[in-house]
Formats: structure tokens, sequence, C-alpha cells
């Protein structure tokens, strides 16, 4: 069990450091020289920036389940890639059918998965609002502004 929970906080890390990384790519274009041109100009031009962000997000997240896939097969917890990203996508979103189910082995780390699917989504949704409060909270401003 003890090598289970290495795993578990191994695959954990991998996920942050996606998420990390595509939350810094959201902070680096907002605060960019250039955003001011592009981000806050009308209302299509908004939505469009919202619109980007839950699709990188979505993506971050699709990869994050793929790694717990990935990981998945290579034990050989599950038999093919198709049903370990499947599993791994309905235990991320914490959707948990149980029509695919792992090993008592290897149980305990589709727990881990879906309390870190979790942890993700709500620090995704914490982007999302923090982002649409600028994107509002500049609405009100002229281009020249900061």
């Amino acid at each position: 069990m003890l090598p289970n929970f290495a795993y578990a906080i191994g695959l954990v890390f991998g996920t942050v450091f996606v998420h990390v990384g595509c939350t810094l790519l959201v902070l680096s274009a907002l605060h960019s020289v250039h955003a001011h041109h592009w981000v806050f100009r009308s209302h299509i031009s908004r939505a469009s920036a919202l619109a980007a962000l839950v699709c990188l997000m979505s993506l971050a997240a699709f990869a994050e389940a793929a790694l717990w896939a990935g990981f998945y097969v290579w034990v050989d917890a599950l038999s093919s890639f198709q049903q370990a990203l499947y599993f791994s996508l309905v235990t991320f979103t914490t959707l948990g059918y149980g029509d695919v189910t792992l090993d008592e082995q290897w149980r305990i780390l589709g727990a881990f998965q879906a309390a870190n699917g979790i942890l993700m989504f709500g620090w995704t949704t914490a982007l999302l609002v923090a982002v649409s409060q600028r994107v509002v909270k500049r609405r009100g401003r002229g281009a020249g502004d900061s």
C-alpha cells in the first residue's frame, strides 16, 4: 500500500505541474503589454478570451487525466489506454460510473485521483473567476488606462 501512496503523490505532482504551466500561461498573457490592446477592446474579445481560457483549462484537465491513464496502463492496472483514459476521465471528474474499476491492489489510486480532480477543477474555477473579474473590472476603463 505504501508504494501506491508514493505513486499517487507523484501523479498529483504531475497534474499540479501541468496546471501551474497553464495558469502561468494565462496570467502571462493577461499581463503582457499587448493584452489591453486585444483582450479588453470589445465584448466579443472579452468573451473570446474567457472561452480560450475554458478551452485551455479543459485541455489541461484532459492531459492530467491522460497522465493517470498512462500510469494505469504502465502498471497493468487496466488493460488498454482507451479503457484507462475512460476510467481516468470518469474518476478525475468525480463522475464515477463504476462500470470500469481498478483491482483491489490499485483501488486507493482511484480515490487519490478523484481528490486530485476536485482540487484541479476548484483551481480552474478560481482562475476563471479571477480572470472574469479582471475582464469586467477593465470594461469600464479606457484602452490607455492601467
